[in-house]
């Protein structure tokens, strides 16, 4: 059939076709392909990449900009001055249009950038054979006819069979919904659904024990996964960022639809030009948005991807910083994240307690028989004194999270038996004998309490144990299954000791004081569990096993979950319903893992944490990588993101209020005055400037306290401070038009000069209050480009207003009297808006402990 473009119709069934047709249909071998070969496919094909790019050329960009609605007012406000010979407001609308659209594009472009940046850098790697060697090749290389070699927690990387397998068994449920493994073998079938092909490997499905070799048939889009990928990338659900920024949008619409159909038919009604009036309702419409909202959050979250890297965090998703501030539960395993992860064996007894040789033998056998990835149980085993000298592996049944245990059929030359090691009560639950001084013994009641009384007592002092069983075999036995793990004796157990890290204890202190509640969820013994809590500082009032969790509804396991502070004995999709559970409940979840077990729950965490050494299933469902497996580092992670969303939340808070604030006043304002009281492009320009004086923010600082709580998007909150400051704001608006009116007798000229100037002045010099919910030299100091920007965008409005370009704007001159009064009027502002900031905020504290995440 060839190799395929991917204009050709897509294959169907390729599982069913033998194995060297395949080959021969895509001009390849069991030996791999030739790098040329290869590196022209790969051309032709494009890269092996599952979803579509997130990076749209500049011209879809300014496209999908421009039917913004917003935009398209502005646009053709702007086409209607133009048509009518207002030059001037033609070309304010025109800038503000050109740099809110340059600026956002262009930071747009450098996060991309970025991201791609952190994803190479954390990128998936294939163990591909090009040439006849085995070299290690990111996965978006991959070709059709590629060989790839598979190993136990490695990530399928495209579609394709298997050309050899060892007690291969993979997980599917990406495809099925089922977490039971799947066994694979070589031969090809008839089946005419994917889930039923016991030769077919799909991209995106995980190895959870055994290897491979597989022949790649199919890569990128062409595969299943990355159909599905495609699909729902065109329907991709919000986020939880822009879930609040879109409830932020609806408050904002409403605001501006009231004020401005408000002032178009009061004007109308009032038999002003219509024209005029359109223009100027337009202008109102611009002065309430906060246009540069995204860019300003494009600023921001980029930024602090940028200073948690720094931190040793990498983050794949931007929109995660966001959910990694607001996270208030970590749920996080036990070994390599609160322990040192250099498993040590300590112990090797028998079922009496006695140190035994035996036991230790009979381990190492297995542990080295093994063709699975090893553990760093089967590690510790294999680095004790000993030999295995005459003895042959025969056969194996691999691990799995069900059975927790594995076996092997090995011969010592005269005899066969299986050994099988695994979690202690999985192999008691396998035994009908105990081994005591070379003699069997029935497991009873009474043998059976001995050794849970020994085995409690090795897990009190934080040992985990492993169970060691045997089975005679035929000796002419070549295979083994799962149904043979039955009748086993008892020979021991294999005592570990992992030591809790050192710092783990101010880690966990540390997030503590930032409200981040620390959950453990391990598959270890639950004594084990409570010891290593207790050695780090974590509360264990109440520990749940997995039995319990298995005998609940998700219903009931979310109603008692956020009571629960350990977890024990639990598999993968208990861990995944754990926090499925805590997210039920209102909780903003990070889950913190690194093994084939912990994907699930990575995956349905709000944030998805992983380390650099994860395997590849963990990396790829994670949003967040640290370089440095400890919780530490995630400490300062949570810090970055809060801090990230409380200068975002800056934004909003200054832009609404303001904005509101200022349009309230010329709405009310254009009704009772004979006049305009702003120009539109006047509207426009102060708009301009604000804005320009706020692109600073994303490199402010923040106070102590913004850092302290978790944080989210409260719209109650925010449509409180917008009334309450916006409305101090207009009561000064009013008390200037009174001034300038009444006392100083000013004309239209004047009165837009002398409004404009105490409306920036008094826009741009309350952020450096707002921006802090403290006294102004008690908060945290502004960034040095916050400061240079907003003062530079006042230098500038005093400029165009006072200079010699003022009266191409409709501005004039001003006496000193009416500037110094101007001046006094700002300074009581700011007066009246620091106390006011005090009541639009103190309720905060007592909103903060009712996060309601309904939203998310």
């Amino acid at each position: 059939m060839g190799i395929l473009s991917p204009s050709e119709p897509k294959p169907e069934a390729f599982w069913s076709t033998p194995t060297e047709t395949l080959l021969l249909s895509l001009s390849s071998q069991r030996g791999g392909l030739r790098q040329a070969d290869a590196k022209d496919r790969l051309a032709r094909l494009g890269p092996n990449l599952m979803q579509p790019s997130q990076s749209q050329s500049i011209l879809k960009k300014i496209v999908h900009r421009i039917f913004n609605p917003l935009v398209a007012i502005l646009i053709a406000a702007a086409a209607i001055s133009g048509v009518s010979g207002d030059i001037g407001s033609f070309v304010i609308i025109l800038l503000v249009i050109g740099m809110s659209l340059t600026l956002d594009i262009v930071q747009e472009h450098r996060a991309e950038l970025t991201a791609e940046a952190l994803r190479q850098s954390v990128a998936i790697q294939a163990d591909v054979v090009r040439d006849g060697a085995v070299v290690s090749l990111p996965v978006s290389e991959l070709v059709p006819g590629d060989v790839v070699h598979l190993r136990t927690g490695d990530l399928v990387p495209a579609d394709g069979v298997a050309l050899e397998v060892h007690e291969l068994q993979v997980n599917e449920a990406l495809m099925t919904g089922e977490p039971f493994p799947v066994s694979k073998n070589t031969a090809p079938c008839a089946a005419t659904l994917p889930a039923e092909a016991s030769n077919a490997l799909f991209a995106g499905t995980s190895v959870v024990s055994g290897n491979a070799v597989m022949l790649v048939v199919e890569t990128g889009k062409r595969t299943r996964f990355g159909m599905i990928a495609a699909e729902l990338a065109t329907n991709a659900p919000p986020t939880a960022l822009e879930r609040g920024v879109n409830r932020l949008g609806v408050l904002i619409l409403r605001l501006t639809l009231f004020l401005t159909l408000f002032v178009l038919l009061a004007h109308l009604a009032a038999h002003r030009p219509a024209m005029e009036a359109f223009l100027f309702a337009l202008a109102l419409a611009v002065g309430l948005t906060p246009e540069l909202l995204p860019m300003i959050m494009t600023v921001t979250l980029a930024k602090g991807a940028q200073r948690m890297a720094a931190r040793q965090v990498i983050v794949k998703r931007l929109s995660a910083i966001h959910d990694l501030g607001a996270m208030d539960t970590l749920c996080v395993d036990k070994t390599g994240t609160l322990t040192e992860a250099k498993i040590t064996l300590a112990a090797h007894i028998d079922p009496a307690g006695r140190t035994s040789e035996r036991v230790l033998e009979l381990a190492r056998l297995n542990a080295a028989f093994q063709t699975g990835v090893r553990s760093p149980l089967d590690d510790a085993l294999l680095t004790a004194a000993g030999t295995l000298s005459g003895w042959e592996r025969i056969a194996e049944c691999p691990f799995d999270f069900q059975r927790r245990c594995l076996s092997v059929l090995a011969s010592d030359g005269t005899e066969r038996c299986l050994i099988v090691k695994g979690a202690p009560e999985c192999i008691l639950a396998r035994a009908a004998t105990v081994e005591i001084d070379g003699q069997s013994r029935q497991l009873d009641a009474e043998q059976r309490a001995k050794l849970d009384s020994l085995q409690e007592s090795y897990a009190r002092d934080g040992f985990r144990l492993l169970a060691v069983a045997i089975r005679p075999m035929p000796p002419d036995q070549a295979t083994v299954c799962v149904e043979e793990e039955a009748g086993l004796t008892l020979v021991g157990f294999c005592a570990f000791a992992d030591p809790p890290k050192c710092d783990a204890r101010d880690a966990i202190k540390n997030l503590a004081s930032l409200g981040v509640t620390v959950k453990l969820i391990s598959g270890d013994h639950a004594a084990v569990v409570t010891h290593v809590a207790q050695a780090v500082g974590l509360p264990a009032r109440r520990i749940m096993s997995g039995e319990e969790i298995a005998a609940l509804t998700d219903r009931a396991l979310a109603a008692q979950v956020g009571h629960v502070d350990l977890f024990a004995r639990v598999d993968p999709d208990q861990k995944r319903r754990i926090i499925a559970a805590l997210r039920h409940r209102g909780h903003v979840v990070g889950f913190m893992g690194d093994g084939v077990n912990d994907a699930p729950a990575i995956h349905t965490a709000h944030v998805g944490i992983s380390v650099a050494e994860a395997t590849e299933v963990a990396r790829a469902a994670a949003d967040i990588i640290l370089l440095a497996p400890d919780l530490s580092v995630l400490g300062a992670g949570v810090r970055e993101g809060r801090r990230t969303f409380a200068n975002i939340l800056k934004y909003v808070r200054m832009g609404t209020s303001s904005n509101f604030g200022n349009m309230l006043s010329m709405a009310l304002a254009s009704v009772v005055l004979p006049f305009l009281p702003l120009l539109p492009l006047q509207i426009l320009l102060n708009n301009l400037l604000y804005d320009l004086s706020e692109v600073g923010i994303p490199f402010d600082e923040v106070d102590a306290e913004d850092i302290a709580r978790p944080q989210a998007w409260d719209m109650a909150e925010i449509l409180r401070f917008t009334l309450v400051m916006g409305t101090v704001s207009s009561l000064f608006d009013a008390t200037t038009f009174l001034i300038l009116l009444k006392i100083f007798h000013v004309n239209a000229t004047q009165f837009h000069t002398g409004w404009f100037l105490e409306s920036i002045a008094t826009q741009i010099l309350v952020i450096f209050l707002i921006r802090s919910r403290r006294l102004p030299w008690r908060g945290s100091r502004p960034d040095r480009v916050l400061v240079i920007s907003s003062l530079g965008a006042l230098a500038a409005a005093v400029v165009l207003t006072l200079g010699p370009s003022g009266s191409m704007l409709g501005f004039a001159s001003l006496p000193p009297a009416l500037l110094a009064t101007i001046a006094l009027i700002t300074l009581a502002y700011l007066a009246a808006a620091e106390a006011a900031k005090r009541v639009a905020l103190k309720s905060r504290r007592k909103r903060a402990r009712k996060f309601k995440w309904g939203w998310m």
